[in-house]
């Protein structure tokens, strides 16, 4: 009896403090329109002379080789000399608020 209250107990209790994270539409892409990162299949070149030097160049890792250049929003991933993806970096917007209560 004991053992079928405790199963009970632990399969019920777990959904209680689950949390939903609700972001708005309007929020989720702030500052940078992904229209202006660099797209799928341009070379180095084109990126480079558009948006400048990376702050930071990784060296080519695996075969193919995938390379990546940091800028400050955003980072953009290389086959070869060609864009195979650009992500914008993530910045928590409460993150100042953290590093005051500290």
């Amino acid at each position: 009896m004991h053992r079928f209250a405790l199963l009970f107990t632990l399969l019920i209790t777990p959904p209680l403090f689950a949390d939903t994270l609700t972001i708005p539409l309007g929020d989720q892409g702030a500052d940078i329109d992904s229209r202006n990162l660099p797209q799928l299949g341009q070379s180095k070149r084109s990126v480079l002379e558009r948006f400048g030097l990376a702050d930071e160049e990784h060296k080519p890792v695996g075969q193919p080789p995938i390379t990546r250049w940091d800028y400050r929003e955003f980072s953009v991933y290389f086959e070869y000399d060609h864009v195979i993806n650009s992500v914008r970096q993530h910045w928590p917007r409460h993150l100042d608020t953290v590093k005051e209560q500290q």
